[in-house]
């Protein structure tokens, strides 16, 4: 008798090992790569806008491209798409919280430097 041999019980844990993994993984290292080269397109377009007049539109192309990054980071690097759903609201009502707050901020600024 051979005591190499695998029972059962242990193939099927085996192979529910191995799917847990694969399902927590997340992405192959080129899609880490294409996302921060996405990354750092949307930083370079932060930067042009110290370049580059955009009017009116200066503060919300800030602002989106600041709620862009935020979830391309948390999503794909922190892998909250593959965790609990329950961590995405915590952190996405974090991130509401904190645009709020700013905009708030940025609103107090003008009423209080606008001259009658």
């Amino acid at each position: 008798m051979s005591t190499a041999t695998e029972h059962p019980e242990q193939i099927e844990h085996t192979e529910h090992a191995d799917a847990h993994e694969a399902e927590h993984n997340g992405l192959s290292d080129k899609q880490y790569i294409y996302v921060a080269l996405i990354l750092a397109a949307l930083t370079a377009i932060e930067v042009s806008t110290y370049y580059v007049d955009f009017g009116p539109f200066f503060m919300p192309t800030l602002l989106i491209l600041m709620v862009v990054k935020f979830v391309t980071v948390v999503s794909y690097f922190m892998h909250l798409k593959f965790d609990n759903k329950l961590f995405t609201y915590l952190f996405y009502s974090g991130l509401l919280l904190a645009v709020a707050v700013y905009c708030g901020f940025l609103a107090t600024f003008k009423f209080f430097l606008q001259k009658g």
